[in-house]
């Protein structure tokens, strides 16, 4: 359960690390200062307003005379002690009240232990702000009000402001130095992405901290020997592949020039199917070619050609629904080719064929569904393999060399997206395939 309800990114984590110490010393500190100091400071201004008090009781019974007490009373409100003596032998009632305060329960305990008579002790005015006591004497009903500093410490709120202030402010220094930390880690995260999706990033360079750094190096190492890698590649498949055009032209024409004969045929197949092998093997290195990045390219305008294209010549009937305003950024050739590739295999096995594309979420689909014979689920993994061919599902005389679905993998995950086969609707196949925005 911990590990749902922690945060995700990086930012949010590097967040909580910072938090938790923090909280967690704060309040070692609330309670050490509850505990310790504001419980004792507070302890010790309640035990001296209650002996003030008590030694007022003590001169108001040594000395009944009323100017005498007058006089002591006096000398009380000078020293912050607003007392007066009133003739009456109950408490108020309008003055009970149940203490609330963990200093109006302190004073009480004071008042408890040192004096001996009854008394009633209760914070009130605004905010309460003052402290309030009735106390029953054998002179008369004292009424004593004093400010509350005399019974509370204001440090309780200085020390709150100041844990509040400083734990706002260094959670605030740590946020912006954690900002400019994950920055770096999305920069390389995004440039990653981008080129999983075969965008460049040309102004990515390498910043943040030394760890992300030599990871933003790797990163700009492993894309160079990928890319060396791929060309390498591509340049040799296309090399061998003009290679072998010579000596089949050489062939062809010999083969023109040879009177008619019984092998004469059979050997102008052979030509032909090695033409057309060497034409998918093109077709294999040109999409690992170099093509850039068009963004905003319109899918719907794409696929339309294509599909035109695609009707040229067959008598199968090629439907095309495409949602409006599919813009997203794509190599429009390369996945031209995969389209006339996945359309081209259903016309072969199919007498109708309805092509598809809407947008799903943060990406769009594409799907090709034909009425033929389809393929069995245990075996749409292996076709997308270089050079397979079902015989049960295809028929071997159609032609292609077993190039054509994996060619169409990678140009579709070269864009960062993914292919999948599926049954369709039409009851034969259904190619699906999915491009980021």
């Amino acid at each position: 359960m911990l590990k749902y309800l922690l945060p995700r990114g990086l930012l949010g984590r590097s967040f909580l690390i910072v938090v938790t110490p923090l909280v967690l010393a704060q309040g070692i500190l609330a309670y050490v200062f509850w505990a310790n100091h504001w419980e004792r400071v507070t302890g010790r201004l309640t035990g001296t307003f209650v002996a003030e008090i008590e030694i007022l009781i003590d001169l108001l019974r040594l000395y009944p005379s009323r100017d005498q007490q007058t006089d002591i009373l006096a000398i009380a409100r000078s020293h912050g002690l607003d007392a007066s003596l009133v003739s009456a032998n109950a408490l108020p009632e309008m003055a009970r009240r149940h203490e609330h305060s963990f200093t109006e329960r302190q004073l009480v305990r004071e008042m408890q232990q040192h004096l001996r008579v009854p008394f009633i002790a209760a914070l009130s005015g605004p905010s309460d702000r003052e402290v309030q006591i009735w106390v029953l004497t054998d002179v008369g009903l004292l009424q004593v009000e004093a400010p509350r500093k005399r019974v509370d410490s204001s440090t309780t709120t200085v020390f709150t402001l100041w844990m509040v202030l400083s734990s706002v402010l260094l959670l605030g220094v740590a946020m912006m130095f954690m900002r400019n930390q994950v920055r770096s880690v999305r920069r390389l995260a995004a440039a990653a992405e981008s080129f999983g999706k075969g965008r460049d990033v040309p102004d990515f360079k390498p910043e943040g901290a030394r760890e992300v750094r030599q990871a933003a190096a790797a990163f700009l190492q492993m894309r160079a020997r990928i890319r060396r890698y791929v060309g390498q590649r591509t340049q040799m498949l296309a090399g061998i592949s003009h290679d072998l055009r010579t000596p089949l032209t050489r062939m062809k024409l010999q083969l023109a020039m040879m009177p008619e004969t019984d092998g004469t045929a059979d050997l102008r197949e052979d030509v032909a199917e090695m033409e057309r092998m060497v034409d998918g093997y093109l077709a294999f290195a040109r999409g690992e070619g170099s093509e850039s990045v068009e963004d905003g390219a319109d899918l719907c305008a794409l696929l339309e050609d294509v599909v035109a294209r695609c009707r040229r010549g067959t008598e199968v009937t090629v439907t095309l629904h495409c949602e409006d305003d599919l813009l997203l950024p794509l190599r429009p050739h390369a996945i031209a080719r995969c389209m006339a590739n996945l359309i081209g295999n259903a016309i072969r096995h199919g007498s109708r064929v309805e092509v598809g594309a809407t947008r799903r979420g943060d990406g769009v689909e594409i799907t090709v569904d034909d009425d033929g014979p389809g393929i069995p689920a245990n075996q749409r993994d292996a076709v997308f393999k270089a050079f397979v061919r079902l015989e049960d599902s295809r028929n071997p005389q159609t032609g292609g060399v077993g190039l054509g679905l994996t060619i169409a993998r990678d140009l579709v995950r070269a864009h960062g997206g993914e292919i999948w086969l599926e049954d369709s609707p039409l009851t034969g196949l259904r190619v699906r395939l999915r491009l980021p925005l």
